[in-house]
């Protein structure tokens, strides 16, 4: 793994200071509650309560049948404490609301007696049971909440499946911790991570897949983001807002979406469909006119990945934005976007179809 700044430091970079919201999350659980039966559940780059991932799965922990659902917080929080003061919590009284602590639990009983189990609930819960909440301490290496420090891998390793929205700026090391202790995952991550070295063959051979919604999300940002001139607002309550159209889920979680087969209806001609000048590949510019005729390697857009069937199709290579290719196994050294005439293209991966007979 690279040695990159800690946990705390990337939570500054304003480009990983980005808020799930609750229908999205829902909007992409709702087809992997199969998984989830008699699992423990691991949300280690979260605000626990204040966290939507927290909401989600507290809410939800009969209705799924996890075993165990464990938080954890980072240093320095933007939102820790704002919704339930410290002093609330029963194992976490006297504690300075900016220490990281984790939330562990097995049950989520019904205080009010309404028949159903909400924030209410949860938040007694957290009043009531010293045994939900203790402080994180970190490491020699690593400060509290950091998920690569001792403490926090040692809760990865009690866990069965990983469900949050890491730092976009660590994505790379998290992805790759979570490769090494062979743990099941849905994490929420930037459309040019398939491209990535560390990422793009874990893609290719199988290992990892996108989840089934994705491409455009919303995020509250904290009250310091800078504003941009696109895709950013602030609501009639002062709360900022940014949405991103290149964000999706990465999962090794099973799905229906992932074996739909793509529907091809375009015929393959030359003219239509040239060579690159540098890749042995025709280039085809848009998904949906992949012809349905041809079984040599394509270079298509990365938005493939989202339309990937792998009984269909094969992921043979990439082009890379480090300025590098892959070609035949190997990382190559050449231009990062494949050229057609002369023209430089945006990225592409390259795939085949597989045997049709």
């Amino acid at each position: 793994m690279t040695k990159n700044a800690g946990l705390s430091e990337a939570r500054r970079n304003k480009n990983d200071e980005f808020y799930t919201q609750l229908d999205d999350i829902n909007n992409e659980l709702r087809h992997y509650k199969d998984h989830f039966k008699d699992k423990t559940v691991l949300c280690n780059c979260d605000d626990p309560y204040e966290s939507n991932f927290f909401k989600y799965f507290a809410l939800n922990f009969y209705y799924l049948g996890l075993k165990k659902l464990i938080t954890t917080s980072y240093v320095p929080s933007p939102v820790a404490g704002t919704q339930l003061s410290f002093d609330d919590i029963e194992g976490l009284r006297n504690a300075h609301e900016k220490q990281p602590f984790r939330i562990e639990i097995n049950e989520v009983p019904d205080f009010d007696k309404n028949g159903a189990i909400d924030l209410d609930d949860i938040a007694s819960l957290l009043k009531h049971d010293s045994n939900t909440t203790s402080l994180l301490l970190g490491d020699e290496r690593y400060p509290a909440g950091d998920f690569r420090s001792k403490e926090c891998i040692e809760l990865l390793e009690e866990s069965d499946i990983v469900v949050t929205n890491p730092p976009f700026s660590l994505f790379r090391e998290y992805v790759a911790q979570l490769v090494v202790y062979g743990k099941e995952f849905l994490i929420i991550g930037n459309q040019n991570a398939i491209t990535y070295r560390e990422v793009f063959p874990l893609l290719r051979d199988g290992f990892v897949w996108l989840g089934v919604t994705g491409g455009g999300m919303k995020f509250t940002v904290p009250d310091d983001y800078e504003p941009r001139e696109t895709r950013y607002w602030v609501d009639e309550y002062g709360q900022k807002w940014r949405s991103m159209g290149n964000t999706y889920w990465f999962t090794n979680l099973d799905h229906k979406k992932r074996h739909e087969e793509l529907i091809l209806y375009k015929k393959y001609s030359p003219d239509e469909y040239p060579t690159y000048d540098n890749y042995d590949a025709i280039e085809v510019s848009k998904v949906a006119e992949i012809p349905a005729d041809y079984d040599d390697v394509m270079g298509v857009p990365i938005t493939f990945l989202d339309k990937f069937n792998p009984g269909q199709f094969e992921i043979v290579g990439a082009t890379e934005s480090e300025g590098k290719g892959f070609s035949n196994g190997l990382w190559v050294d050449g231009p990062a976007q494949p050229v057609v005439a002369g023209m430089r293209k945006y990225k592409r991966l390259f795939i085949r179809r597989k045997d049709r007979s």
